[in-house]
């Protein structure tokens, strides 16, 4: 089936104006030359778009629901133009982002939907990955942005620090290290399954992070929300964001275990890029959205 945008085009404005006369004024052309394209789409699809039985043509049942399709393709041949323009102008085809899994979602999310809504050409992968994970997904996958914790300056990246996150050791209030009372200590938590998510890395000479407490009883789990669930569930004890852990606190259902090394620990997310590579506009958004959505705080006179 050979079918153009130009009989799709004639079609539109025969059914938008009226007439085959107002769209070939329309789009610069003489009446016959339109009736060609349209008698030209018809037999391209093996039946008749109007009936020309009466004063005026009228678009036949078949005619309207080819008219909702040719409509829809025209308007993403207008999107395609557009992409191709902005793209043209400097907007990055993808832009790629690496994301530490303890961070808040929210904030990202809607970084991404109002990025979204601004209709841009760049597309967006985004990649979640843990501790030292992190930083080397972006130097394998060459991204463009990456948000991680404890980030050590460098000369080769430029950051900007985040609002800070802050985690706290617990578990549920009906667990043995609550029940039996008193201050915990490292011998204490080896009698009993400590739940982690992973550092994923990938690279063998990793070294563990301070929070993992290294106790002879390991459970790993993929994702700090099954480690939430896992840790309501009195499976064992573990570390989890505030903004995970702050209503099954405010309730009661997880304590911090009174650890004598301390049972917080603040973590400071930077968002980081090369300090070598050309930022484009869409990065340069998605930076100014993220930064408003996660700014750190300013710190009090």
């Amino acid at each position: 089936m050979n079918v153009t945008l130009d009989q799709l085009t004639a079609l539109e404005a025969i059914d938008r104006l009226g007439s085959f006369a107002a769209a070939a004024r329309e789009m610069g052309r003489a009446t016959s030359a339109v009736s060609y394209q349209i008698r030209s789409l018809e037999d391209a699809l093996g039946f008749g778009l109007f009936d020309r039985t009466g004063h005026r043509a009228h678009l036949t049942p078949k005619g309207l629901r080819i008219l909702d399709e040719a409509r829809r393709v025209l308007r993403q041949a207008q999107r395609l133009e557009e992409v191709g323009r902005e793209i043209d102008a400097g907007y990055e085809p993808l832009l790629q982002v690496v994301l530490d899994g303890l961070l808040p979602l929210p904030p990202i999310m809607e970084s991404l939907r109002a990025l979204s809504a601004e209709r841009l050409p760049t597309r967006v992968r985004l990649m979640v990955e843990y501790l030292g994970g992190v930083p080397e997904r972006f130097e394998d996958k060459r991204a463009d942005l990456m948000l991680v914790l404890d980030h050590e300056a460098s000369d080769a990246l430029q950051a900007v620090a985040l609002a800070p996150v802050e985690t706290h050791l617990l578990v549920h209030r009906d667990h043995p290290l609550i029940l039996e009372g008193g201050t915990v200590a490292r011998g204490d938590l080896s009698e009993h399954v400590e739940l982690v998510v992973a550092d994923s890395s990938r690279r063998k000479d990793s070294s563990p992070h301070r929070l993992f407490l290294g106790s002879p009883q390991v459970f790993e789990l993929s994702d700090f929300h099954s480690k939430t669930e896992a840790i309501l569930g009195g499976v064992g004890y573990g570390w989890l964001p505030s903004h995970l852990a702050a209503p099954h606190m405010a309730s009661g259902e997880l304590v911090e275990l009174p650890f004598v090394e301390g049972s917080k620990y603040t973590f400071h997310p930077q968002l980081v890029h090369r300090s070598s590579a050309t930022i484009g506009p869409a990065c340069r958004r998605l930076m100014a959205l993220l930064e408003d959505g996660m700014a750190s705080p300013s710190p009090t006179a």
